[in-house]
């Protein structure tokens, strides 16, 4: 790092943090109050028409349910990318370099799981034609909650996995490797990190369809987890013993199913 980069005053800095903190936990508390909100209205009723088939509407707002829902769980797990991001971005503007907003760089992460909130949507309008669904989004078929567990267990264990969540393990690394200048090149490494996390998390979200897509102590639990295994030292052993319990989860559900 340069010296101007370590001259930084430490109340700019903090001042930095306190800005770029205070919006995060706004979008995920926005996001948050919304879904408890439409889980106090009865957000069952938008899982309803689709189980007759549904029209264009119900999908845009099932689509929007599910954007609301990842924005509120993935906002927390990229908070120390974007404070990294925001203190280069800083320490670049006062070496007189252009200055790019960090919030392009957290739009491009958000855009990644807007587009896999869309994915999710026609995954659950499939699920609800084919009956696997209750009205209040939780499977009906012990069989599909032990696929979906199983996968999701073994998944934990695979190289894939490993090697995205060290990615979102190391955010300096990951930013002072693939920085790229201006505004575009901000929106691509959002982008580019979210991509990452998408890969590293998909199958977890999935897991909503066992809990319950608004069970919102599960959202919790969920979102509890994904912290921890970024940020906890032993990570990557978090991970492991957590693709344990699923696996082992799977196999109870099959066999309270045969007996």
């Amino acid at each position: 790092m340069s010296a101007s980069a370590q001259a930084l005053p430490a109340s700019v800095l903090n001042r930095d943090r306190a800005v770029v903190v205070t919006g995060l936990v706004g979008l995920a508390g926005v996001s948050g109050a919304h879904l408890w909100r439409m889980e106090r209205s009865g957000v069952c009723c938008v899982a309803m028409p689709l189980m007759q088939g549904g029209t264009a509407t119900d999908l845009a707002l099932l689509s929007v349910m599910w954007a609301v829902l990842m924005g509120a769980m993935m906002t927390p797990p990229v908070a120390p990318v974007v404070l990294t991001f925001a203190r280069i971005n800083r320490h670049s503007r006062e070496r007189e370099q252009p200055f790019v907003p960090t919030t392009l760089f957290l739009l491009g992460y958000l855009i990644v799981w807007t587009a896999f909130s869309a994915v999710a949507t026609f995954a659950q309008w499939g699920l609800h034609s084919a009956a696997l669904l209750s009205p209040k989004m939780v499977s009906t078929s012990p069989l599909l909650g032990a696929a979906l567990l199983l996968a999701a267990g073994v998944f934990q264990w695979t190289p894939m996995k490993h090697a995205c969540l060290k990615h979102c393990r190391s955010p300096l690394s990951f930013l002072m490797t693939d920085w790229l200048d201006g505004a575009w090149g901000a929106l691509r490494m959002g982008l580019k990190h979210g991509s990452f996390c998408l890969v590293c998390c998909w199958f977890l979200m999935l897991l909503l369809f066992v809990t319950g897509v608004m069970n919102l102590v599960w959202v919790v639990i969920i979102t509890g987890f994904v912290l921890l295994e970024k940020a906890a030292a032993n990570g990557v052993w978090v991970s492991r013993l957590a693709g344990g319990g699923l696996i082992g989860w799977a196999a109870w559900l099959v066999f309270e199913k045969s007996f």
